[in-house]
């Protein structure tokens, strides 16, 4: 992405440069701390200032600034150098910051244009949150930052605000249980599946998915960056990892449930399949995923060594794929959810399945995850995503995973007409990928949880689907 900076039509008469330099020691100290900072564990050295504009002018009382900031890091250990992550950020600046705000502060500038004025957190504060739904309903322009909208869907007056707390990698303002806007922190130029997707089901016909209501891009030197979606809000709604933690504290089945949420995924994958083109992958693409999965299996043993006495037996999984392949199978390929757990699942009030965030794993490259995947790979997602949920708790219910894992996929066949089971090669392979994933991340980051993963592993490495 070529740098550029951008200003508004209101644009502070101090240069970017002061504006950045009265931030910085500020935002070194803040940043880090945020849940949705991707660069943990290393040291902010510095920024750039990708875009910034006054979406709100600077008065007495109130403005709210929009920046795209590049944090600059250390490259992590045995890693190569990077530009940096550029974020997102949304402050609010005010000369008094009221008690109620207090949480949201990031800090008062002693220099440059913001000098002695309160900066904070802008989405902990109605006002500057409205502003942005007023933005998307105008279809706005200011400066970079383009405001965006389906003419079909009202935005009326007076949806009042609040942030939503739970989320990890971005932020969500709920507007009157009417919409959610979904904020991305960590942009990168390009199309974004996250609106892509939803906006293809839409034309589909798919209910299975909020039709998006407008968006947030940004348009920097000839690159476009989605910033936000806002998509209807399932009023009343419950999410399947607390739905089916629930009915496990209860001892109760959640097999119907599960059959059910596999029936969505498959109208999903059905409507994508028909909305987007489909590849077919024969030999040679099918090496190189396995050949990847392979890849990832040996760096994990390498920062994981508990795994070591369970490689040869994933490893098979892996090589039983390529030998599949060899034989002249083929897969057909098209695009997917591409980070599918129970977490991703709503079910509203009348019982109805939704799946949300398509933005994938926001680790990988956009164009990788903008790949077609076999479908299996969402299955397998959901699959773990059982487990987990079965262990979750301090008490276990025996075959309770079995059976939500059994109901998912009879439910996905009644849609698709196939059984993910029946293609069980290539079914464990993804479910052992997301396995060793899944044992790095949680000794890394959970070591209490990385009996969960381990389970799956000692499963998978004696299992023969072949």
């Amino acid at each position: 992405m070529t740098e550029a900076v951008t200003s508004s039509a209101h644009a502070p008469s101090a240069t970017r440069q002061d504006l950045l330099a009265s931030l910085d020691p500020l935002l070194r100290e803040w940043l880090p701390r945020q849940r949705w900072f991707a660069g943990k564990g290393r040291p902010v050295t510095g920024f750039s200032l990708v875009a910034a504009a006054e979406v709100l002018p600077f008065d007495a009382n109130l403005g709210l600034l929009h920046l795209l900031v590049r944090a600059h890091q250390p490259p992590a250990q045995g890693g190569t150098a990077h530009p940096g992550d550029c974020y997102q950020l949304l402050l609010g600046v005010r000369e008094t910051l009221p008690p109620r705000l207090a949480p949201a502060l990031i800090g008062r500038p002693t220099e440059g244009p913001l000098a002695g004025r309160s900066v904070y957190e802008a989405l902990h504060d109605p006002r500057p949150a409205d502003v942005l739904l007023e933005a998307i309903r105008a279809r706005a322009r200011v400066g970079a930052l383009r405001f965006e909208g389906d003419a079909r869907q009202e935005i009326r007056d007076g949806l009042i605000p609040r942030l939503m707390t739970a989320e990890q990698s971005n932020s969500s303002v709920v507007y009157g249980d009417t919409f959610i806007l979904k904020l991305l922190r960590r942009t990168v130029p390009g199309v974004n599946p996250d609106l892509e997707l939803p906006l293809a089901l839409a034309r589909a016909g798919c209910a299975r998915v909020p039709a998006p209501a407008g968006w947030i891009l940004a348009d920097l030197a000839g690159d476009t960056s989605v910033l936000g979606v806002l998509q209807p809000f399932v009023q009343g709604a419950a999410d399947g990892w607390e739905l089916a933690r629930g009915e496990l504290a209860k001892g109760e089945d959640f097999s119907r449930g599960a059959r059910a949420l596999g029936r969505a995924t498959a109208e999903v994958h059905t409507a994508l399949a028909g909305a987007l083109p489909t590849v077919t992958l024969g030999r040679g693409q099918m090496e190189v995923l396995a050949a990847g999965m392979t890849e990832r299996l040996e760096t994990a043993v390498q920062a994981v060594p508990s795994l070591r006495p369970y490689a040869p037996g994933l490893r098979s999984a892996f090589t039983a794929l390529a030998d599949l392949a060899g034989e002249g199978r083929t897969w057909t390929a098209q695009r997917i959810h591409g980070d599918l757990h129970l977490g991703q699942c709503l079910r509203s009030p009348s019982g109805e399945w939704t799946l949300i965030d398509f933005e994938g794993e926001p680790s990988k490259p956009l164009a990788e995850r903008r790949m077609p995947q076999p479908p299996a790979r969402d299955v397998a997602g959901m699959l773990r995503s059982f487990d987990y949920a079965a262990h979750s708790l301090t008490h276990t219910v025996p075959g309770w995973a079995d059976a939500c894992r059994a109901a998912y996929c009879s439910g996905y066949a009644e849609v698709a007409g196939r059984d993910p089971r029946t293609d069980p090669v290539l079914l464990r392979a993804y479910e052992t990928d997301k396995a060793v994933y899944e044992v790095v991340y949680e000794a890394r980051h959970r070591p209490d949880w990385l009996p969960v993963p381990m389970t799956a592993v000692r499963r998978l490495a004696l299992s023969d689907a072949s």
